[in-house]
């Protein structure tokens, strides 16, 4: 008794200082975005414009989603690298059913989100199956995707998009600097931590991601949680997808090819752990705002924005350390 007591007692120590670090790091987290909009609203000339406000917003929330789409399978300890083969697929064929088959809208985005639903099914499948890592697995069909991707469509973009498309990602919401698409990013965000706070399927996919053999012999179907998570990340790849060709007016071939790096930041800037079992929905979102703000104070500043990939780069390794610590202290929340 003396034993399961002492054991319980030190599992909620380390839930209750794993919950404070990540309270600590989130407000960090924001003091550090706020720093960085008060230097580039002095250094920048234009930065507070309402145009550059509205272009900053609109791609952070694209990038906020696509950060969203690898947080899902980061979740359960797997990888996505083919989240931008996924989000361009997704956008090339929402682009086809638009131009070429001349449906609405509404029909294009229904068939882009079952397309990169299908093909996260794909990936799941494929590690279920065979049992090889989500690295390698998603790695592979990455390049089968992008490569049938530009057979198909002979690498042609698709550049004429309706106006009832592309003018949902130009629109204002009442009367301010931010595009309906940082709405849809919300919305998402919201789902996603509702999922993960309160549905069953959310908790059992950070147990899984904090110890897939303990979940498996507890009775959890491991399988299931995979398949169900890496349909959910592809689906939330092309979200991205389409939310990029809304703002870009065009479905093109290159669409995707440079999101791997940031899909990976914007979470772990957030707290969501590289090893799985802890995510943070609100920290995903302060990540994506803070690389959109430097990117887009670095060329207004005249610095080469190049230099947002070194930062990346330095972020990544960082997460990786914080990765260790926050797993020493444990726990998992959204």
């Amino acid at each position: 008794m003396r034993r399961s007591q002492t054991f319980g007692s030190v599992s909620a120590g380390r839930l209750t200082g794993g919950a404070l670090l990540r309270q600590v790091a989130l407000l960090a987290l924001l003091i550090v975005t706020a720093g960085f909009w008060i230097y580039f609203s002095v250094a920048a000339s234009g930065f507070t414009s309402d145009f550059n406000l509205f272009s900053l917003l609109r791609f952070a929330a694209i990038q906020i989603t696509i950060g969203f789409a690898q947080m899902v399978a980061l979740s359960i300890g797997d990888l996505n690298l083919a989240v931008g083969a996924i989000g361009g697929a997704a956008g090339m064929v929402a682009g086809w059913v638009m131009q070429s088959l001349g449906l609405p809208p509404e029909v294009a985005i229904v068939v882009a989100l079952v397309a990169g639903l299908l093909l996260g099914f794909g990936n799941a499948l494929l590690i279920t199956w065979t049992r090889i890592n989500s690295f390698i697995v998603t790695l592979a069909t990455a390049s089968l995707i992008t490569g049938a991707m530009l057979i198909l469509t002979h690498s042609d973009p698709f550049s004429r998009l309706p106006d009832s498309f592309t003018s949902f990602s130009e629109t204002e919401v009442a009367g301010l600097p931010v595009s309906n698409l940082v709405l849809v990013m919300l919305a998402v965000g919201v789902a996603l931590f509702f999922l993960y706070r309160n549905l069953s399927l959310g908790r059992e996919m950070l147990a899984v991601g904090a110890n897939r053999r303990a979940a498996r012999m507890s009775g959890l179907s491991v399988d299931r949680v995979v398949l169900l998570t890496h349909g959910l990340s592809g689906a939330l790849a092309a979200t991205a997808g389409l939310m990029a060709i809304a703002a870009d007016h065009t479905a093109s071939p290159s669409l995707g090819s440079d999101w791997l790096l940031a899909s990976f930041v914007a979470p772990a800037i957030g707290g969501t752990l590289l090893s799985g079992g802890l995510v943070s929905v609100p920290g995903t979102i302060l990540g994506g705002v803070l690389l959109a703000t430097i990117s887009n104070g670095l060329l207004l500043v005249g610095i080469d924005n190049f230099w947002i990939t070194v930062f990346l780069g330095v972020v990544l390794l960082l997460a990786v350390v914080l990765d260790r610590v926050t797993r020493a202290a444990g726990g998992a929340a959204p």
